[in-house]
């Protein structure tokens, strides 16, 4: 079904949604949807970085005892 919208009915929707909400509330919604965007990478890129942080600590702490270190 949505397969064959195209170019003039994205036009049509566009339009449409333009005369609805109107120019001020579609540009306020789209700023809203690209400061969540933002805050959505952050907090992706920052989990990454504590899972990568903690597989660093983890892969220390299994170091293999020498015969040496018992003594």
């Amino acid at each position: 079904m949505l397969n064959n919208i195209g170019l003039p009915g994205l036009l049509l929707i566009a339009i449409v949604v333009l005369v609805l909400f109107g120019r001020g509330k579609i540009s306020s919604l789209m700023g809203e949807v690209g400061k969540g965007i933002t805050a959505f990478k952050r907090g992706v890129k920052e989990g990454t970085k504590e899972l990568e942080e903690d597989v660093g600590e983890v892969a220390k702490d299994i170091t293999p005892e020498t015969d040496k270190d018992k003594a």
